[in-house]
């Protein structure tokens, strides 16, 4: 019995593979490609459509194709955790990725020839899955490779590029998608812009508050527990409770003092939002700076003292420069939270990409949802990379 065990047992290691994400991946891609719709087909934006195999929506040979990527992608999960087989995961990822949105575009159009002009063709479960897992297996294999900023900027410039040329040439035309975007291109533009400017408005005030009151909770330890109680249960406030409560004292203030009312504070609008969301950022922010200066070593401080530093110059000069990658986890925690807020604050009339959400939930119309929350979610997957990227440049800095 014992000999079978031992016979056995490497046999049954060598099925367990050195990667578990990229075969889990495949399988998962493979499951949703056989029976989801890549696309769905419907008269109009208000009908639910038809799915469409994928088979039937790109063909045998690419079908074929994106098979053999999987099982490829499926195979490395054995292979030996080198760095060369990582980079040649990424590839195979990004090149999948890449040809999978390519695909969809090309599908949509060749289904809309001869089809009525009301024809909603919308991008399926099929797509939505084959496209999360050829990101996570990209996104996978570079960790993996430790692939360096240059490498991860190029990987980001060079997908950026291929999309804005695809959406140039007219490849995404026939998406619904697409076609929400050329109906409300000037809304949308403005949409942007506005999401931009509520998230920074209220990230500006929320670190020149919070970051004071982190460095005061810990210069006084009597100061830090009311704090923290505070903010956490603001904290657990729901965002659209908190934005109505604002309804009221906004807009008696507004009508007490006509020069704030001239400034576009009120009840309902930008005002309230930004106020919430600055109440929301405080949290994150303040326990990140404590968490951050008091991670600072003491024998830093100390030496810093001992070569005659005064109090000023042992914070902005030590201190700082020590927590930096702290506050900057701070940072970009509270960038991305603030950015899907800020699709909330839509509802009190403050704009932003999150006018669409709303709208399109009205109307029951996904790809109107679709067209607000998508760059909304692009936005801060674009922060959480930049700041993430600045944190590991200046840990390399140092």
């Amino acid at each position: 019995m014992s000999s079978d065990v031992i016979v056995t047992a490497p046999s049954v290691a060598r099925l367990v593979p050195r990667n578990r994400v990229l075969p889990s991946l495949a399988v998962i891609a493979a499951v949703a490609a056989g029976t989801g719709g890549f696309l769905g087909m419907a008269p109009n934006r208000l009908v639910t459509g038809t799915p469409v195999p994928l088979r039937a929506a790109v063909g045998a040979p690419f079908t074929a194709a994106l098979a053999v990527a999987a099982a490829l992608l499926f195979a490395l999960g054995y292979a030996p955790a080198r760095r060369g087989m990582h980079y040649l995961a990424a590839a195979i990822s990004g090149a999948t990725l890449a040809a999978v949105v390519a695909a969809a575009g090309s599908a949509a159009a060749m289904l809309a020839i001869g089809a009525l002009p009301a024809v909603d063709i919308s991008l399926g479960s099929a797509f939505w899955v084959a496209f999360a897992c050829s990101s996570l297996a990209l996104i996978d294999s570079l960790q993996r490779a430790e692939a360096g900023p240059p490498v991860q900027l190029a990987v980001v410039a060079i997908a950026a590029a291929l999309f804005f040329v695809a959406a140039r040439a007219g490849v995404f035309d026939a998406l619904a998608l697409a076609r929400e975007y050329a109906s409300r291109r000037d809304s949308f533009d403005a949409a942007v812009v506005r999401h931009i400017e509520l998230v920074a408005a209220a990230l500006l005030p929320a670190l020149v508050i919070g970051v004071p009151l982190g460095i005061a909770a810990l210069r006084h330890q009597r100061f830090e527990t009311p704090l923290f109680v505070i903010l956490n249960l603001l904290q657990t406030v729901p965002s659209i409770a908190l934005f109505g409560l604002l309804i009221a004292p906004l807009s008696g203030l507004a009508n007490a003092v006509p020069a704030l009312a001239a400034l576009g504070v009120g009840g309902v609008g930008p005002a309230p939002a930004i106020i919430a969301l600055i109440v929301y950022a405080l949290l994150p922010i303040a326990r990140n700076t404590l968490a951050g200066i008091a991670g600072v070593p003491p024998g830093a401080i100390d030496a810093a003292y001992g070569m005659g530093m005064t109090k000023r110059q042992v914070f902005w000069q030590v201190e700082v420069p020590l927590a930096l990658p702290v506050l900057l986890a701070g940072l970009r925690i509270v960038t991305v939270q603030t950015i899907g807020l800020t699709v909330v604050a839509a509802l009190i009339g403050a704009g932003g990409l999150g006018s669409f959400v709303f709208q399109g939930l009205g109307q029951y119309a996904t790809d109107l949802v679709l067209l607000g929350a998508l760059p909304a979610i692009a936005m801060a997957l674009a922060a959480d990379f930049l700041l993430r990227l600045a944190a590991r440049l200046r840990g390399l800095a140092r």
